[in-house]
C-alpha cells in the first residue's frame, strides 16, 4: 500500500516534492517503527529513488539516511556510488560502509572526495593507510587533522615522504598528540631538506657544505625528538634510525657530548646486541667500555673522546654542579679534545676536526642563549618603565582632576558634605553641613578666634608680645579690628551648628 502511494504521489510531483517525500519515507522507516509489511514496502520505494532521474532526490535520500546504522546496506552502497555531491554524505558518516567500501570510494573518488573520507570519524588504519598512499596534499592535511584516525608511524613517515616539503602537511602532523618520534625526526629532517636545496639553489653555499649541514641538523633533531618519550621511545627512535642507516657514530658521540646519555645507552645496546643494564655498567667504568664500543662497531679513533666524555660527566654528577644548557657541552668537548690531542695518531685528526666543529657549535648556541636572556631582561625592564609610566601619568591626572573639583564651588549642602567626607573622612551628622564644616576646620583656628578666657602660658604670652611690640601701630589696630569682626560670626556659626545638633 505504501509503496503504491508514493510512487503514484512521484510520478507527477516536482522534484523538490519528490525530495520532500523521500527524506519523509526513509525517517518513517528509519525512526517510524514500522510493521514488518510496511517496512518492507518502505525499503522497496526507498530502493527504487536510486533511480529518481534528479541528484536533488537522491542527495535528500542520502541526508535522510546517512546517519543511521538501520539504513539498508544496498541503498547505501549505492548512494556511495552516485555522483559525487551525493556520494560525498553518506561517505562522510554512514556507518554501514566497510573499510573496503571506503577504500574502493577513495580510489575511485576525486581528490575532494578522499578530503571527505580522511575526515571521518574514527577512521581505520587500512582506510587511513590508503589515503596515506594515494591522497594529495589536500587529503593528507584532513587525515592529519583528524584526531580520531588511526595513523601507523609507518603511514606518518610516507606522508613526510611524499609531502613532507610542505609546510601544511608538518604544522597539522607536529599538532598530533600520538606522533611517534620517528616522525617528528622525519619532518625534521623534511625541513632541512628543503631548506638546504633553498640555499644550494640560490647559490649561498656548495653543495657538501648544505649536505654537512643537514647531516648536523638531522642529528641535533634526533636528539631533540626523543624528549618526552622516555626509554620506549627513544629505544624506537634508535631502531628506525638504524634501519634507514642514519644511526651514525657521529651521531652517538654528539649524544654523549650534548649529555644525552639515554639515546647513547640505547644506540649501543641496539649496536652491540647486549642488554641495557651491561651498557649502562660499561658506559660507568670507562675500563670495560672499550668492549662494548669494539661490538657496536664504532671507529677505534672515536674511542678515547667517548671515554673522556663519559668520564667527564661522571665527575660532573658526582660533584653536583650544572652544566648551563640542553646541547653540546663546551666543557666535556675541551676534555675530548684534550684527550684526543694527546694521541699522535694520524687518525685523530678527522675526530679532532669534529670535535672542534662541535665545539664551534656549542660556542654559538651559547651566544645564543645569552643574547635571548639579555633581550628578554631588556625587554622586561622596557616593559615596567612604560607601565610605571602609564602609571604616573594617571595619578597625575586623578591629581589634577581632585584639585579642580576642590577650587569648584558645591552646588548644594550634599556636594558640601560629600567634598567635606572625602577631604576629612565622614561627616559626624550629614544632616548637619555647618557642623561638618566647623569639625573639619583646625581646632587651633577656632581657638584663636574664641573670646572666652583660657589660661594663658607665661613664655608663650611673652613671645607674642615680643612679636607684636615689633609690628606698626597701625597694622596692630587692623588686625585687632579684624578678630573683633570674625569672633562674633564664628561665635553665632557655632552657635547655629550646637543647635543643629541637638535637633537631630
Amino acid at each position: 500500500m505504501i509503496i503504491r502511494e508514493f510512487l503514484a504521489f512521484t510520478q507527477n510531483a516536482s522534484a523538490s516534492r519528490r525530495a520532500e517525500a523521500s527524506a519523509a519515507l526513509a525517517r518513517a522507516y528509519l525512526y517510524g517503527g514500522l510493521t514488518a509489511d510496511d517496512a518492507w514496502e518502505a525499503k522497496t520505494a526507498l530502493l527504487a529513488l536510486l533511480d529518481d532521474p534528479s541528484p536533488v532526490v537522491r542527495r535528500a535520500l542520502a541526508e535522510a539516511c546517512a546517519a543511521s546504522a538501520r539504513t539498508p546496506r544496498p541503498l547505501v552502497v549505492a548512494l556511495s556510488c552516485d555522483a559525487p555531491e551525493v556520494a560525498r554524505v553518506v561517505l562522510a558518516r554512514s556507518p554501514v560502509l566497510t573499510d573496503a567500501d571506503l577504500v574502493d570510494a577513495a580510489a575511485l573518488g576525486d581528490e575532494t572526495t578522499r578530503a571527505v573520507i580522511a575526515g571521518r570519524h574514527h577512521l581505520s588504519h587500512a582506510v587511513s593507510g590508503a589515503l596515506a598512499e594515494i591522497g594529495d596534499l589536500e587529503t593528507l592535511v584532513v587525515l592529519a587533522k583528524n584526531p580520531t584516525a588511526k595513523i601507523t608511524a609507518g603511514r606518518m613517515l610516507r606522508m613526510v615522504e611524499r609531502c613532507g616539503a610542505e609546510a601544511p602537511l608538518r604544522e597539522a602532523l607536529l599538532a598530533r598528540a600520538d606522533l611517534p618520534p620517528e616522525v617528528h625526526h622525519a619532518i625534521g629532517l623534511a625541513v632541512a631538506r628543503a631548506l638546504s636545496d633553498f640555499v644550494t639553489r640560490r647559490g649561498w653555499l656548495g653543495a657538501e657544505r648544505c649536505d654537512r649541514m643537514s647531516r648536523e641538523t638531522g642529528e641535533r633533531v634526533a636528539l631533540e625528538a626523543c624528549a618526552g618519550f622516555g626509554a620506549a621511545g627513544v629505544a624506537r627512535l634508535v631502531t628506525h634510525l638504524r634501519t634507514s642507516r642514519q644511526l651514525t657514530a657521529g651521531l652517538i658521540l654528539r649524544a654523549v657530548l650534548s649529555g644525552r646519555t639515554d639515546f647513547a645507552l640505547a644506540a649501543l645496546a641496539d649496536l652491540s646486541g647486549q642488554d641495557h643494564a651491561a651498557v649502562a655498567r660499561a658506559m660507568r667504568d670507562t675500563r670495560t667500555f672499550a668492549d662494548v664500543h669494539a661490538r657496536a662497531g664504532l671507529p677505534p679513533a672515536l674511542l678515547p673522546a667517548m671515554q673522556a666524555a663519559l668520564s667527564a660527566w661522571q665527575d660532573v654528577a658526582c660533584r653536583g654542579t650544572s652544566i648551563r644548557g640542553v646541547g653540546l657541552s663546551r666543557r666535556i668537548i675541551e676534555c675530548a679534545i684534550t684527550a684526543c690531542g694527546a694521541l699522535p695518531d694520524a687518525d685523530m685528526q678527522p675526530v679532532l676536526a669534529l670535535l672542534n666543529r662541535y665545539e664551534a657549535e656549542a660556542a654559538r648556541d651559547e651566544a645564543r642563549e645569552v643574547a635571548r636572556r639579555i633581550a628578554a631582561e631588556a625587554l622586561a625592564r622596557e616593559t615596567a618603565r612604560r607601565d610605571a609610566h602609564a602609571a604616573d601619568a594617571a595619578w597625575r591626572s586623578a591629581l589634577e582632576s581632585q584639585r579642580r573639583t576642590a577650587f569648584e564651588a558645591p552646588a548644594s549642602a550634599a556636594e558640601t558634605v560629600a567634598l567635606v567626607e572625602d577631604r576629612t573622612g565622614p561627616a559626624a551628622d550629614t544632616h548637619n553641613p555647618v557642623g561638618a564644616i566647623l569639625d573639619a576646620l583646625p581646632e587651633q583656628i577656632l581657638a584663636w578666634y574664641r573670646t572666652d578666657e583660657r589660661p594663658v602660658d607665661p613664655e608663650e604670652q611673652a613671645a607674642t608680645d615680643a612679636v607684636l611690640d615689633g609690628l606698626g601701630e597701625s597694622l596692630l589696630d587692623h588686625f585687632r579690628a579684624s578678630r573683633s569682626l570674625v569672633a562674633p560670626v564664628l561665635e553665632e556659626i557655632g552657635a547655629d551648628a550646637k543647635a543643629a545638633r541637638i535637633a537631630a
